[in-house]
């Protein structure tokens, strides 16, 4: 084999791995054409329990492995040898303390990568000696640029334990989903890391994908027109030298916050000038279309998986009547490498948030709306109601347990039909009916899922403090009124609406609403605000999500940038 040396397997199999139990799993890497790869597995007492064979091609190999129940201690010996030799030596790779669970990615930008040892429940967590002895978590090599550097560090990536020194980067949602769901299953549970602060969907994708679209070729079209002419050359200087600007930047501010804690984005750029995030264009800069596709995704693609967890959305907050098509085609795009056409999907609708000096785009609203459709018109794609679970003007909620618990709860409902539906799914609007009584005026009948017994009022204060805070400072003045219901007519203007819950049939899953200014009302909406008080929940505990009945009018819908946007990642 002198001249038959060139093996490797995909950096995600490695000691302490997690392989999906009940699924054929996949196991691939790279090899010289015609070498012939053999894995075998044995159980915690040695014995082989599984085998299969191939053949490389292209330079890659890939096989799979039958069907498995959850197991610890498990070893994985893969062998490749030049077929038709008489010499059986090869390069062999051994992998121990194998085990079969439920594996799933997550996925998505800062508040999925946000760090487990900077969230609220955080700290007593890594206490806890034996909190995540049934977790383990592989991180995607997160750099953005495939240069020497990015397939040295590849290697040494591999599955952490609850034992390893750097659990406390684990990503705090998907540990608190992972630990969860080990205890509900009884089983290992492992989680791949694949998230980056601040990305759009657009850099999770293949290039064809957002090219069969026009509204989503714009995201190719905007980084290609800002590159045309510059060589590779030139566009890793400017991204190299914007790293270094940057991070003097990060330094001085976090000086800055040392004298002045709690100073705001607006205050610290007045006295450091402007942060230069995100960067130029570049074909350097991990946000660039497609980007983190190519750097992060292809590398893990087809590792078997149970699901995927998915906390994004912020950074299309400048695209909001896009968002829908493009988390479709990412879904797709997925589903099809995958080569599993109903991989699981929870997601998470964004939670109210808005910074304390901006005007209230209501972009955010969009992006929760497409949310929503997604999760009625795509298969197997669930949202989490995490309405009330945002953090006034801070666009990274600190407290992550509650949400992630809210997914496993999803999930366990959804995908592993442990719960019934109603116990895991906030509700949502399911129909409207607009009626007119010539003594009393127009109302309208609002009818919910998954609120079978009704629903529960709680006050808001604070937020509707913060929220009417925020409107002086735009100069708007919140109506006496307000309860986060409104209502319109024909003439597309909304006033706050009266609300009643259950309607004159008795019916506990109806919200009837109503408005003195309005006479025939013909829409009605709620929690139609990037940020405020969130007020409504069904009798499981979880908040009604936000909607609006007029979904597909789009006239005056802003799409403005906030003037702060991902920049303080974890």
């Amino acid at each position: 084999m002198s001249d038959f040396n060139f093996f490797s397997v995909a950096a995600i199999f490695s000691d302490h791995m997690v392989l999906q139990r009940n699924k054929y799993v996949a196991v691939f890497g790279s090899a010289d054409d015609g070498a012939l790869v053999r894995a075998q597995l044995f159980d915690a007492n040695g014995a082989e329990i599984c085998e299969n064979s191939t053949i490389a091609e292209n330079g890659r190999w890939i096989l799979r492995l039958e069907p498995q129940e959850a197991q610890t201690g498990c070893k994985l010996v893969i062998t490749c040898t030049e077929p038709d030799t008489a010499d059986c030596t090869g390069i062999t790779k051994t992998f121990s303390d194998v085990a079969f669970g439920e594996v799933w990615l997550a996925g998505g930008q800062s508040n999925m990568e946000f760090e487990l040892q900077n969230c609220t429940e955080g700290p007593s967590e890594l206490q806890d000696v034996a909190a995540g002895k049934n977790v383990r978590f592989y991180y995607t090599n997160k750099i953005g640029w495939k240069d020497e550097h990015f397939y040295e560090a590849e290697r040494n990536t591999c599955w952490q334990t609850w034992d390893s020194t750097s659990k406390g980067s684990w990503s705090a949602v998907g540990y608190f989903f992972a630990k969860k769901l080990a205890a509900d299953l009884d089983c290992v549970v492992g989680v791949i890391g694949c998230n980056w602060g601040g990305t759009s969907a657009s850099a999770w994708m293949r290039k064809e994908y957002l090219e069969e679209d026009r509204d989503l070729n714009s995201y190719l079209t905007e980084y290609e027109e800002a590159t045309r002419g510059k060589s590779i050359e030139q566009q890793c200087k400017e991204f190299d030298d914007y790293e270094i600007e940057n991070n003097k930047w990060q330094e001085k501010f976090a000086k800055l916050w040392e004298k002045q804690p709690g100073v705001t984005w607006d205050e610290a750029e007045k006295v450091l000038g402007k942060n230069p995030w995100p960067g130029p264009k570049s074909c350097k800069n991990p946000y660039r279309p497609c980007g983190l596709y190519d750097c992060m995704i292809s590398r893990i693609v087809p590792y078997t998986l149970e699901g995927v967890l998915w906390y994004q959305g912020e950074s299309d907050d400048h695209k909001p009547g896009s968002y829908y098509k493009l988390f479709r085609a990412m879904v797709d795009n997925w589903r099809s490498d995958w080569g599993d056409n109903l991989l699981p999907f929870v997601c998470v609708q964004l939670p109210v948030h808005r910074y304390e000096a901006d005007p209230d785009f209501k972009h955010w609203c969009l992006v929760r709306e497409a949310q929503a459709k997604a999760a009625t018109t795509i298969n197997n794609v669930w949202i989490t109601s995490a309405f009330d679970l945002g953090q006034y003007s801070d666009i990274h909620p600190r407290a992550k347990k509650v949400l992630a618990e809210r997914m496993e709860n999803l999930a366990r409902a959804k995908v592993y039909k442990l719960i019934p539906s109603v116990d895991a799914c906030a509700p949502e609007l399911e129909s409207y009916l607009p009626v007119f009584d010539k003594t009393n005026g127009g109302s309208i009948i609002l009818s919910f899922a998954n609120a079978p017994l009704g629903f529960e009022v709680r006050s808001d204060e604070v937020r509707f403090e913060e929220y009417k805070k925020m409107e002086e400072r735009q100069g708007n003045t919140v109506s006496d009124d307000f309860t986060g219901f409104e209502v319109c007519s024909s003439d597309g203007v909304w006033y706050p609406a009266e609300f009643a819950i259950g309607g004159t049939d008795g019916k506990q899953n109806t919200i009837v609403v109503c408005s003195k200014k309005v006479r025939r009302p013909v829409a009605a909406r709620y929690g139609w605000y990037n940020y405020g008080p969130v007020t409504i929940y069904g009798k499981n505990g979880l908040p009604l999500c936000p909607f609006r009945t007029n979904a597909n009018e789009a006239a005056g819908e802003k799409t403005d940038h906030a003037k702060i946007q991902q920049i303080m990642t974890v």
